[in-house]
């Protein structure tokens, strides 16, 4: 099948979300078409123009935009100044209804990988009626076992870098939380406790995650990482600001809320977060979801199958 052309925006623009915040956001394709939202993992990823090609520039109105504190959106989170408790789950998803207000959208189609598949899992659940279907990848819930896995679990799998990971902690911390101990580090006021701790994020999410080549050139920018390290440890270390009821996962009690949301995960059978059989315990808990498995991919969603298997998703629901 493969990607669609690649486009470039036809329209951008700062958007101020309040907080002394403003987000970036674009739109490409069509625009008289059916509007679809990406939103990117990490937290802190930000948004490239390999996404806009999931979609049928003919058929979607593709919107991107950078979550607050990465990419493009301003006050970048790599600046220790910023303030991060302004970033936050409901934050987020109070900007997305404030794009979609500025855009004049009245529902759309949400597209979500990893982290994003988080938000806009919480998104349809608390926003009803402006999601039309969901299209997520690289599935996550957000709860407190899946950040346990990421940040200790795989250590039995990955023992040498889970090594160096716990070495450039301190050692009353390396029994705790993890992603604590490491995003009170990358809150140090000594830029160099921040820059070695960020690097040992990194290093750590690269070795576990196994990313495409662009993916991972990123991590050799300074800014972008000391940002990434900074927002995602600072959600994984509060739960994801999901609330109370999250040792179990919040997202997964509230499956229900999304009958009469259609939805396509797209899960790679090899993908580490399988492990705690998260998307088939949401695929059976959310009535009118399809799962679709893809053989000998993992958690990236550019692999072999797994575009395929996207875009196939985004091409049905374009004729809905």
């Amino acid at each position: 099948m493969g990607l669609y052309p690649a486009i470039e925006p036809y329209a951008h623009g700062m958007l101020d979300v309040g907080d002394g915040n403003r987000v970036y956001w674009e739109t490409s394709g069509n625009p008289d078409g059916k509007p679809a939202l990406v939103l990117h993992g990490g937290p802190g990823s930000g948004c490239t123009p390999w996404y806009r090609r999931l979609f049928d520039p003919a058929a979607y109105r593709i919107v991107l935009l950078d979550q607050r504190g990465c990419g493009r959106s301003t006050p970048h989170a790599s600046a220790h100044d910023t303030d991060m408790s302004v970033n936050t789950t409901a934050h987020l998803l109070a900007d997305l209804e404030r794009l979609r207000a500025h855009l004049g959208i009245e529902r759309w189609l949400v597209w979500g990988v990893s982290w994003g598949s988080v938000l806009g899992l919480r998104y349809a659940q608390t926003h009803p009626g402006v999601v039309s279907e969901l299209v997520l990848t690289g599935i996550a819930t957000g709860s407190r076992p899946e950040v346990t896995l990421l940040t200790r679990g795989l250590g039995k799998i990955f023992p040498e870098a889970f090594g160096r990971f716990l070495a450039d902690l301190p050692e009353d911390d390396r029994d705790g939380d993890l992603a604590a101990a490491c995003n009170r580090l990358v809150e140090s006021p000594d830029p160099q406790v921040r820059e070695r701790a960020a690097r040992a994020w990194t290093d750590w999410e690269t070795a576990i995650i196994p990313a495409p080549p662009r993916s991972v050139a990123r991590f050799e920018d300074p800014v972008f990482r000391r940002g990434f390290a900074r927002t995602v440890t600072h959600y994984f270390a509060n739960d994801h600001f999901l609330g109370e009821g999250n040792d179990e996962g919040v997202v997964l009690r509230d499956a229900h809320l999304l009958a009469g949301v259609p939805g396509t995960l797209v899960q790679g059978s090899l993908d580490f977060g399988n492990l705690l059989g998260t998307v088939w315990r949401l695929h059976h808990a959310w009535p009118g979801s399809e799962l679709v498995l893809v053989d000998e991919a993992g958690h990236d969603a550019s692999a072999p199958g797994m575009e395929d298997a996207l875009i196939a998703a985004t091409d049905r629901y374009a004729r809905r």
